[in-house]
């Protein structure tokens, strides 16, 4: 894998980072219910790409 593919690998997890932390952060403060679970469940899941994509810049 080439310096430019693990930079790209790199910004895509910091992207998706951001969208997890502005997901949970927007469901803890605005949201109730059922509606606060649902999207907590979806900012956890996007974990998981994040970490592939980290392991993928790392290696």
């Amino acid at each position: 894998m080439s310096s430019l593919d693990k930079m790209w690998a790199s910004f895509v997890a910091i992207g998706l980072m951001v969208v997890a932390s502005l997901l949970i952060s927007y469901a803890r403060t605005r949201t109730q219910g059922a509606l606060r679970v649902v999207l907590s469940f979806i900012a956890f899941i996007l974990f998981i790409p994040i970490l592939l994509y980290m392991l993928l810049s790392l290696f």
